[in-house]
């Protein structure tokens, strides 16, 4: 419905309880970033803490579960060709939360609950005046390609560590993931079935 923050996903059929505040997804991202672990890892992570009842969830529908989580965590909007990343969540937190938490006019780590679309909300509406506005403007351009203004370039000279940003490969899609996910999931339960005397 127009205007309503949800609360469960539905997955063939289903509707499952989900977990919205923004520091459950802020660590789903982080988990999804960090380099040790493998996508097997970051799937689980990310089904394991957004759906309440993931127990009880069948194997099966661990795909469609994953890409209703990705969905979701996107505000469901995606873009039809990813750009390339301009912003870390756990880098740069120091800089988001004080241009948040200005937009939101209160400190929200401080809030017991807090949706994560909210949250997205908050982050989409942050001023370009802020440090953060600045920074993530220079990232943006020199992902482009395109050249940074006189105060853009004297700010980056003195700042390139804060305007850098690590490159990620982006060469598998979610969907990808989810489906290969899916794959090795379903082989791994018939070896156990199989093992376990089907």
């Amino acid at each position: 419905m127009l205007g309503q923050l949800p609360q469960t996903l539905n997955v063939h059929g289903h509707d499952y309880a989900i977990r919205t505040d923004f520091r459950s997804i802020l660590k789903i991202i982080t988990a999804n970033n960090d380099k040790d672990l493998s996508d097997n890892e970051k799937v689980f992570i990310c089904l394991k803490r957004i759906y309440v009842d993931f127990a009880a969830m069948p194997r099966e529908i661990y795909a469609d579960a994953l890409k209703a989580a990705i969905e979701f965590m996107e505000c469901r909007v995606s873009e039809d060709r990813p750009g390339p990343k301009t912003f870390d969540w756990e880098k740069d937190e120091q800089l988001i939360f004080p241009a948040i938490n200005k937009v939101a006019g209160m400190e929200i780590r401080s809030l017991p609950y807090l949706h994560w679309w909210t949250f997205l909300g908050y982050f989409q509406a942050i001023d370009t005046d802020t440090l953060w506005g600045c920074v993530l403007a220079i990232r943006q351009k020199r992902a482009k390609h395109k050249k940074l203004d006189k105060h853009e370039s004297e700010f980056y000279a003195a700042n390139r560590d804060l305007c850098s940003i690590e490159r990620t490969d982006r060469r598998k899609t979610p969907e990808d993931q989810a489906k290969a996910i899916y794959q090795e999931l379903l082989a791994q339960q018939q070896e156990g079935g199989e093992a376990n005397g089907g």
